[in-house]
């Protein structure tokens, strides 16, 4: 096999840690003085000058944070400059437009995490069919749940070896997440079929060759009676608490029970999505999807004081509908599993993919008659089908004929807006397509 077929990938891998009291303890002041070293470089970059902003000047500021303020000492030295690379990475991202400014962490609404950024320190060792052995710095050593190989001892070399760790804690507890660098071949091209993708509600997944992929509650019958139960007890408790007065042990407590329960659920949820995906990227070479703006879709239907919105309360249960189907997450692992087994993916625009009629490509209105049947209102053509099927056609037929959005620096292409004709259109007078028109048009 020649060098030239091989290629370096990284990718994570979470496991379970068991955590004795004690070290959850050391844990939680890592991730406690992690989240106060962050605010301390935002409040530094806030106050110093533009020209005093440097990485060395900043390096500096929070070595000597680390010796006026006790408490931060138990965080690890490497761990306290992970903080500062992120927080530098993250002004980085800001100015080339990838993400928004940087502000201050607070303590509810933020992820408990520890940086352990040398690979060397960690000393991974299996001790048991199921169990692996792990150092953590100023913590000690600590049981993992081994579900996966990992790249250690006589298996560890310069191509494939762990270059760091991440510690997380959720409501299940604590996780430790491995950064693994290894050597794959690279794979050939995927001669699987093209296939398009409708994401929805009631149909999580749907393709245009007809096949579905649906899933059932998240939660047993028990445990949403249990979750309902929990939801019910806290709104008591935290009704009888007085204004201003500090929440109490036992309303933690049950704060912690439903988070566990939803973390439960999300769990579940995150177990189907990679099946499917998996399943999906193993099956077709080229995978297409709908280039979705969720963060629109989601938004309240309140409105204002002056002008109330419609259906405020059946908005809000979608809303919750797609969240919790989580279309993002879907299209972000297809997004590498695709390109792990030699496949691509590509996104369409999504507008009126609902709406067309996959065999004469018309829209007429009033053709989608539920959420499950579509029947094309075109008197010269009056085929019928599934609606989300038909939605998926329409997305694979845009691939196909050349409409799929190229990325552009980074960023996808912005679609124009309506009613804007292309220059070379506006010359030649030609009009926009209207409603019923044949969408395959020449133009």
């Amino acid at each position: 096999m020649s060098q030239d077929t091989l290629v370096k990938r990284q990718f994570g891998h979470r496991a379970r840690l068991a955590l004795s009291p004690a070290c959850e303890l050391k844990a939680d002041a890592q991730a406690h003085a992690a989240r106060t070293m962050w605010n301390l470089l935002h409040a530094w970059w806030q106050m110093m000058p533009k020209e005093m902003r440097t990485l060395a000047n900043a390096d500096a500021a929070i070595r000597q944070a680390r010796e006026d303020i006790d408490f931060l000492a138990v965080l690890p030295a490497q761990a306290a400059q992970a903080v500062l690379k992120t927080y530098f990475q993250a002004w980085k991202n800001c100015l080339e437009h990838r993400a928004d400014a940087p502000n201050f962490k607070g303590r509810p609404r933020t992820v408990m995490s520890v940086d352990i950024p040398q690979g060397r320190d960690l000393n991974i060792t299996r001790v048991h069919r199921h169990w692996g052995m792990v150092n953590i710095p100023k913590v000690g050593r600590v049981r993992f749940r081994w579900t996966k190989d990992l790249p250690v001892g006589e298996h560890s070399n310069n191509e494939n070896r762990i270059t760091g760790a991440r510690l997380v804690k959720d409501s299940l507890g604590w996780h430790i997440a491995f950064r693994v660098q290894t050597l794959e071949v690279e794979p050939d091209p995927h001669q699987g079929p093209d296939v398009g993708i409708d994401v929805g509600v009631t149909v999580p997944i749907a393709l245009s060759d007809g096949e579905t992929y649906e899933h059932g509650a998240w939660l047993t019958g028990k445990e949403k009676a249990r979750l309902l139960c929990l939801e019910q007890r806290a709104a008591q408790r935290k009704r009888h608490r007085k204004p201003g007065e500090r929440t109490s042990r036992r309303l933690h407590h049950t704060y912690g029970q439903i988070a566990g329960l939803r973390a439960k659920a999300k769990r579940r949820a995150l177990d189907w999505q990679h099946q499917t995906t998996t399943a999906i990227a193993k099956q077709y070479g080229t995978v297409v999807v709908e280039a979705l703006t969720i963060t629109n879709m989601v938004k309240s239907a309140k409105g204002t004081v002056e002008e109330p919105g419609k259906n405020v309360a059946q908005k809000s249960g979608l809303n919750r509908s797609i969240s919790g189907e989580a279309w993002g997450r879907t299209v972000a692992m297809l997004t590498y599993k695709t390109v792990q087994l030699g496949g691509t993916l590509h996104k369409v625009p999504a507008p009126h993919t609902s709406q067309r009629c996959s065999a004469c490509g018309f829209i007429t209105p009033g053709s989608r008659e539920s959420q499950a049947v579509f029947v094309c209102k075109n008197p010269h053509c009056g085929w019928s089908g599934n609606a989300d099927h038909n939605a998926a056609r329409n997305i694979l037929h845009l691939y196909r004929m050349g409409h799929a959005l190229v990325p552009a620096a980074g960023r996808a292409v912005v679609r124009r807006a309506k009613r804007v004709k292309p220059a070379a259109a506006r010359q030649a007078g030609i009009s926009r397509p209207q409603p019923g028109e044949h969408f395959n048009r020449r133009r």
